[in-house]
């Protein structure tokens, strides 16, 4: 088991960050968006592929229809997309990375509690990043910079809500409705931040959205569909 969290702090930790992060410096952040998008139906092909589970139909079609709608919410009418081979397969690495975490992730959900399996993850994820550091990109902190009231508090809240918390919610959903529908809900992410985007910057909510976010709840409505 021991080795199964060394594999989720390396997939959906260091490698799963590191690949996404270094991606937005070579390619559009529209692009990551969308490729990061895709990340339920990498995760189904996964779990058809490697645990031999077979999804029904309605699944594919209503994940191709949210697909569909977060390609409109995340575009909002510019078409216009450059591809970047490098930056673009970064993205895809960072996918495949999250998808491997969600099925080690199910080997062991029911076997520990969501805190510890949490507390696990990040202890590999920090043991496997450091040689990133020590031998890419040397530390070189400013405790200065650290001393700011908007940069400690903005690295408290990236650290236990965006992360610690946010990541304690994702297992303990995997545990009691499964791997590919957890991903499902994923499509919510576009929508979601346009609109706290909205509220909060402010920026414009546009009819693009608006029917992409209708297509991402039809889609999910059709995925979830007993057969």
């Amino acid at each position: 088991d021991e080795l199964i969290f060394v594999g989720m702090g390396l997939s959906g930790g260091s490698l799963y960050f590191l690949a996404e992060n270094t991606a937005l410096i070579y390619t559009q952040a529209t692009n990551v968006s969308l490729i990061c998008a895709s990340a339920p139906l990498i995760t189904a092909f996964f779990s058809c592929l490697f645990l031999h589970k077979k999804l029904p139909r309605p699944f594919w079609v209503g994940s191709a229809v949210a697909m569909t709608g977060v390609s409109l919410v995340i575009l909002n009418g510019n078409f216009i997309l450059k591809l970047n081979p490098s930056g673009d397969l970064l993205a895809f690495v960072a996918i495949c990375c999250w998808s491997v975490y969600c099925l080690l992730l199910k080997r062991l959900r029911h076997h520990y509690h969501s805190l510890y399996i949490t507390r696990n993850l990040f202890f590999y994820g920090l043991l496997t990043l450091m040689p990133y550091f020590f031998l890419h990109e040397p530390l070189d902190i400013s405790l200065e910079v650290l001393q700011l009231p908007t940069v400690w508090s903005n690295l408290l809240f990236l650290g236990v809500v965006a992360s610690a918390f946010c990541y304690v919610m994702w297992n303990m959903a995997m545990k009691e409705i499964g791997v590919v529908t957890t991903n499902c809900y994923l499509y919510f992410s576009p929508p979601v931040t346009l609109v706290t985007a909205a509220v909060v910057l402010p920026e414009r909510i546009t009819v693009f959205i608006l029917f992409g976010a209708g297509l991402i709840l039809t889609g999910l409505w059709i995925a979830g569909r007993r057969t």
